[in-house]
């Protein structure tokens, strides 16, 4: 089954190169079925990048997913086409009174910010504490998965050396968890950040759950007991070459970056790197989407919440 996407998405053309199956609007009406509802809560600068790799990995079930983009009001976006943010997003005012089946909270650039002074976070919080009522299942990625911990549970971030980058193993804590359900017993994911949750301030938490981590890129997936709420600090999304762009980009501005490691053969930047986390992605967000969105969230959308 497809994704539906509104009408024009620049990512359909990409996808269907991929021979990913999207749904338009226009097709997605004449059928008779209760699709899941998902927001993307898109705080990435590059946001077409990040609304194609996310949509790629959500198409990769039998469901038929209803996606919308949500942008904030109170700082808008200066690298995107303000076109292509007034065709394709939403603000919350607009869709503040409906329900949603999951929500997914993108990460942002924004490790040097204190929270509090982030130029939507009074947005943000806003946004979370609705979701409580209006969302079945949040997924927080990267920034937004250390924002939620934030905010919710008060937990705060240490700084890293040197920034975290590259494709880091994984043990899973809780294998018999339906979220790794097809996991091999390591699992490999890019991360790229600077910051990093202790492990001892999850386990403080009675109602979280740690459940991956890496003898490296240290605690990677957090969710909550009732399995509501997920805190993801991995980029299981990524494309092949998003390390590689990363890392060309900090080298033009002199900032002298480490090599991402696992990434290129030898750990070469002139090689092609190798992927080793497709599976991963694909998995993920797929076991996601099944057991904690489609098999948990009520048919009437509406009494979400209640």
């Amino acid at each position: 089954m497809p994704i539906k996407i509104q009408n024009a998405l620049p990512a359909q053309e990409i996808l269907e190169n991929e021979n990913i199956f999207v749904m338009t609007e226009h097709r997605a009406m004449h059928q008779d079925i209760r699709p899941l509802n998902v927001l993307i809560l898109n705080l990435m600068p590059t946001k077409i990048v990040t609304e194609t790799q996310l949509l790629r990995k959500l198409s990769n079930s039998p469901l038929q997913v209803d996606i919308e983009f949500l942008q904030t009001s109170s700082y808008v976006s200066t690298h995107t086409d303000k076109s292509h943010l007034e065709t394709f997003y939403k603000t919350f005012d607009e869709i503040k009174d409906r329900k949603f089946d999951g929500m997914i909270i993108t990460g942002a650039p924004l490790a040097y910010v204190k929270y509090e002074e982030v130029a939507y976070w009074d947005e943000l919080t806003k946004i979370m504490d609705w979701a409580e009522t209006h969302v079945h299942c949040t997924y927080y990625l990267c920034w937004g998965a250390f924002a939620g911990l934030h905010y919710h549970y008060g937990i705060n971030h240490f700084y890293y050396d040197e920034k975290l980058s590259g494709i880091y193993s994984h043990k899973m804590l809780k294998p018999l968890s339906p979220l790794f359900r097809g996991f091999d017993d390591v699992f490999y994911a890019p991360h790229s950040r600077e910051i990093g949750i202790k492990r001892e301030d999850i386990l403080k938490f009675d109602d979280l759950e740690l459940m991956a981590e890496s003898d490296k890129a240290g605690v990677t997936i957090v969710k909550t007991v009732d399995s509501r709420k997920f805190f993801v600090l991995c980029h299981a999304e990524y494309d092949a070459d998003t390390l590689l762009q990363e890392y060309k980009r900090d080298s033009e501005k002199g900032l002298n970056p480490k090599v991402p490691e696992n990434y290129f053969p030898d750990d070469d930047p002139t090689k092609d790197p190798i992927v080793t986390w497709r599976s991963t992605g694909s998995l993920l967000y797929t076991n996601w989407l099944n057991y904690y969105v489609y098999q948990a969230t009520p048919y009437e959308i509406d009494t979400i919440g209640k």
